[in-house]
């Protein structure tokens, strides 16, 4: 799986070069990568499906214990089918869809397949590093895909929400997987899983965790960010938004859920806002226009009910939820890529616009209506089958799960409800428009809309082909599960009453004018939107608050600020758990005493200087002290660098302070107020500095594995006696390379600036602000 991951990147990378030479014949090649690696999972699958998952591991920085780890097991292999499955399909329909000379077919093309590659990177990971990292170069693929090329600001500010609300879960995600890693000792997925630690820190963990697929699931209150992505293409929308992406964070609740399913920090908010989300996402979704943004609401909605069904925690629940993630992702991708067929042909996806398409085209008319109707829990549909597995085990689930259950019914409601609405507004004929001209929809995408369609309905009469691989996932949450299979029929009992209701009431509501205009209005305070609007302004303020304050262009305050966060942030932190040294000495050398108060004196000193000079000249006593010190301690080397240093320094020093006023202050008081508080400031970052040097150089933690690496290998593989100067001309001689070459930029760059300044300014030197005839007269 590891190569596969590779392949996907190393396509992406190729594609530009073959949009240039074949256009849209791109897309079809980077449809090469998913249908390779769909194959290859699919001819696998014995190894998911058994007691011991295959898994691969590649150290990518082993001294530190960095590795990317791969675990194929039937979570994963369940996700591969939607992700490459799909992948394949979109691509070779986005080839159809763009237009011929398109600019785009090189850049989606690319990113499409780069997309594909850091989802299938995010499903197979079961490190918490490697985990985050996939994470989010898919919310940054999604990003550039949404935005496009961004000319337009609807474009810039859909594709802006997404990334801010994303972002910031994934940054909130980040932290709670180091915390909950640190908790359990291990940054293994599986082994987390497997042996769950507890606590409070396990507690915030989880809640971080949580936000992170929240955000990316859309769920309530991080929503909107879904419908006004919707200006991507409608390819785009297929696969990110149907199959792909927002099913990331679906998928992190189901990955970590069998161990966590029992905490109450885990479950309550997942039931609470996947309910909210199903309920509010199909109330909105009956009143949209647009085809497009009535499938993202309806994706909203479906989100919900997926994490309803994950956060319920029992057998039956996981099996029925993994069963409708299948579901969704079949019959949601065939319904974006038939509004992408209607857009294309029609110019329009306003169903006030459309009449009678579904007597023109009759095949896709059969094939959406397939996905219509499992997306609305129709029988024979594998979105039936999973609907009556979700009814069957909130039914015999905790009483918890009963008022679940009554939610889950009228968010299914709304499904059916907008669900007839969607196939009747794109392929129902309305007296009061005229039929919708249109070309035929095309064979080519015709048939890709038909093959998850169809799947859809294959699925539903043959579950046993999945069921093996969706069970297995379920497994985790009991080690005795209850004698449950998937089917279209299991006896006339509560289950198919409750579906029966469901479709009735769904069909009544659509067939009602009154629920378009109620399903609208939503309470001001509570408009998600709103609320985002409110976030971003409020951020903008303090940033620029905060900026107006600190970024006062004073070189104290800059120091400032940073000493204070040195000193407060870590402080508390660092100095808990240091062990105190107990052989701790005044001195070593006598001769340690007098050079140690020469370098305070002058230290001092500095500070009371009136001159320029006299200043520079103090601060290079000091340093000249220091490395008197490594002579006596035994560092005559590092006294050489010291003194190389220092008197290059000191001429660099010279050359500049010339251009200035012979003195620091003129006219002032020798003393104010600020310079007791910056002196204050550095006395207390100074001491915090001298006392984290003591304790770290006496501490018994003993040294890192990297730092023994060097010490151990210093003078066998480099004849180095010294070990500081192996790193740094051995061991580390690129990062040096590197580090002279950025001094020598930043050099070139302040001489040319000098150069600059010298040659607009007249010669004669220093002229004094009070000298204003004689800076006239030069000037003349």
């Amino acid at each position: 799986m590891l190569t596969a991951i590779a392949a996907h990147f190393v396509l992406a990378a190729l594609l530009p070069l073959i949009a240039r030479r074949w256009g849209r014949a791109a897309f079809v090649v980077g449809a090469l990568a998913p249908a390779a690696t769909l194959v290859f999972a699919l001819s696998r699958a014995g190894g998911a499906l058994a007691e011991r998952h295959p898994v691969e591991t590649f150290a990518w920085a082993p001294n530190i214990g960095l590795e990317f780890t791969t675990r194929f097991d039937e979570l994963a292999l369940l996700m591969i089918v939607l992700v490459s499955g799909i992948g394949a399909l979109v691509l070779c329909y986005y080839a159809c869809y763009a237009k011929p000379g398109d600019r785009a077919v090189s850049r989606d093309s690319s990113l499409l397949v780069l997309f594909a590659g850091s989802m299938l990177g995010l499903v197979l990971a079961d490190d918490v590093i490697s985990l985050y990292i996939f994470w989010e170069l898919t919310t940054v693929c999604s990003f550039l895909l949404v935005g496009g090329e961004g000319l337009t600001r609807k474009l810039r500010k859909s594709a802006t929400q997404a990334l801010l609300v994303t972002s910031l879960g994934g940054l909130a995600m980040l932290l709670g997987l180091i915390l909950l890693a640190t908790a359990a000792g291990t940054t293994r997925i599986s082994e987390i899983i497997a042996n769950p630690p507890g606590g409070g820190v396990v507690t915030a963990a989880v809640l971080l965790i949580l936000l992170g697929a929240f955000t990316k699931s859309a769920q309530v209150p991080f929503h909107p960010w879904l419908p006004g992505a919707m200006v991507a293409p409608t390819p785009v929308s297929a696969y990110l938004h149907a199959a792909a992406m927002v099913k990331a964070g679906v998928y992190l609740v189901a990955r970590f859920a069998p161990g966590f399913s029992d905490l109450p920090a885990w479950w309550v908010p997942i039931v609470v806002l996947g309910l909210w989300t199903m309920v509010l996402g199909g109330f909105r979704a009956l009143r949209q226009h647009d085809l497009k943004t009535l499938l993202a609401y309806g994706t909203i909605s479906q989100l919900g009910f997926l994490m309803v069904l994950v956060g319920a925690g029992t057998w039956i629940a996981a099996l029925a939820d993994v069963t409708l993630v299948l579901a969704h992702g079949l019959f949601k991708s065939a319904l974006f890529l038939t509004v992408g067929i209607i857009d294309k042909r029609t110019g329009t996806r306003d169903i006030r616009e459309l009449s009678g398409l579904g007597a023109r085209w009759p095949a896709l008319t059969v094939f959406a209506t397939l996905a219509v109707l499992s997306m609305a829990g129709f029988p024979p549909l594998l979105g039936f089958v999973g609907k009556e597995a979700a009814i069957e085990g909130l039914l015999h689930g905790e009483p918890k799960d009963l008022l679940l259950l009554a939610g889950v019914v009228l968010g299914s409601v709304f499904t059916v409800a907008y669900s007839l609405r969607f196939l009747v507004g794109a392929f129902g004929a309305r007296p009061t428009v005229a039929p919708t001209e249109a070309p035929p929809s095309g064979a080519v995408m015709t048939t890709i809309v038909g093959i998850p369609a169809v799947a859809g309905l294959v699925l539903a009469f043959v579950p046993g082909l999945v069921e093996p691989l969706l069970a297995g996932y379920a497994d985790a949450y009991s080690a005795n599960p209850p004698d449950y299979h998937l089917g279209l029929w299991h006896g006339f009992k509560l289950p198919l009453l409750l579906s029966i209701a469901i479709i009735i009431a769904g069909y009544l509501l659509h067939r009602t004018a009154l629920a378009p205009r109620l399903a609208g209005w939503v309470p001001g305070p509570l408009h998600a939107q709103r609320g985002y609007q409110a976030s971003v302004d409020g951020l903008v303020a303090l940033a620029q608050s905060v900026t107006g304050r600190l970024q006062a262009g004073s070189l104290p305050i800059y120091l400032g600020v940073i000493l204070v966060t040195m000193v407060a942030v870590p402080g508390a932190g660092l100095l808990s758990g240091i062990e105190t040294p107990v052989d701790l000495r005044a001195w070593d050398s006598l001769l340690q005493v007098p050079l140690a108060a020469l370098v305070l004196v002058a230290a001092g000193t500095v500070v009371l200087a009136r001159r320029r000079l006299t200043a520079v000249l103090l601060t290079g006593v000091v340093g000249y002290g220091i490395g008197a010190l490594f002579i006596v301690d035994g560092g005559a080397d590092l006294a050489l660098a010291q003194f190389l240093v220092e008197s290059l320094t000191l001429v660099v020093f010279v050359f500049v302070i010339r251009r200035f006023p012979p003195r620091f202050v003129d006219g002032r008081p020798y003393f104010p107020r600020a310079r007791w508080v910056k002196a204050g400031l550095a006395a207390v970052a100074g001491t915090f500095v001298a006392v984290l040097a003591v304790l770290f150089s006496g501490s018994r933690r003993g040294m890192p594995e990297a730092s023994r690496f060097y010490a151990e290998n210093a003078e066998s593989e480099t004849g180095a006696t010294n070990v500081v100067n192996a790193i740094i001309v051995d061991f580390r001689a690129f990062d040096t390379i590197g580090e002279i070459a950025v001094l020598a930029v930043a050099a070139t760059g302040a001489a040319s600036l000098i150069l600059a300044r010298a040659r607009q300014r007249p010669s004669g030197g220093y002229v004094p602000e009070d000298a204003g005839s004689e800076r006239t007269e030069v000037k003349q």
